[in-house]
């Protein structure tokens, strides 16, 4: 596949999510939550669980933490019931947004949504209106200078697990899998005892726009800013070539 790592991002991301931890364990909580209600507090009979326990590891989330959320979910029977909701819309220029959020208030979460689009000049879709331009795909991030493993090697390893797609960037290895294989190739790197900066289902750009004019580059900032510091977003995907 082409090279277009957004391991760059990915770490200037986890910068951002250091100085905003709170933000992140409170996506990751509401993923605990949804996880549990959906199939049991007992991660090695839920893979989603299982999965979400991973991405919180890797977010340095305490133990206490997430064994805290993982009882909290189990044993409220009158939890919040979180409602998963996706936006679609529009940019400056024409770039494409996706926004995943989990809810207990589709009002609140709707006017925030529409809120953040309007201040970034863009404007929410009809649903389908810009997802037909991502796949859906497993992504697991390898930063090179934490893997012993060489490339041949965790190629084969990931390609035997059940991965679709295995690249090579300067910086990083990336594998791709079928979202329904994911949680199978992630854990046997796990269990190889590959260190993973990102693991997650994530919606991938079949193209990229990009942005020339500094007052668009303002204003998807401004959107992608406001989308990240509302608690009810869980990811915000797009095709803006940063």
């Amino acid at each position: 596949m082409s090279g277009h790592s957004k391991f760059a991002n990915i770490k200037h991301k986890k910068e951002k999510n250091d100085a905003a931890k709170g933000k992140i364990f409170t996506v990751i909580g509401r993923e605990i939550a949804v996880a549990v209600k959906e199939g049991g507090p007992d991660p090695a009979n839920n893979s989603k669980l299982r999965d979400v326990i991973a991405k919180a590891k890797a977010n340095n989330m305490p133990n206490d933490t997430i064994d805290r959320g993982i009882k909290k979910a189990a044993g409220d029977a009158n939890a919040v019931n979180y409602e998963t909701i996706t936006y679609e819309g529009y940019g400056p220029n024409g770039v494409a947004i996706i926004v995943d959020t989990l809810t207990d208030n589709k009002n609140r979460t709707a006017a925030n949504v529409r809120n953040a689009f309007t201040k970034g000049g863009g404007n929410v879709g009809t649903t389908g209106c810009v997802s037909y331009m991502f796949d859906k795909k497993g992504q697991i991030i390898i930063d090179k200078e934490e893997c012993e493993m060489d490339a041949d090697e965790l190629m084969m390893l990931a390609l035997d697990a059940g991965a679709e797609d295995f690249a090579e960037e300067e910086d990083s290895f990336e594998v791709l899998t079928d979202p329904d294989s994911f949680s199978a190739v992630r854990e046997a790197l796990e269990a190889a005892g590959v260190p993973m900066a990102e693991a997650d289902v994530t919606m991938i750009p079949q193209t990229w726009v990009e942005l020339t004019d500094e007052d668009d580059i303002k204003k998807i900032n401004r959107i992608l800013d406001m989308l990240d510091e509302d608690d009810d977003v869980q990811a915000t995907y797009h095709n803006w070539d940063e």
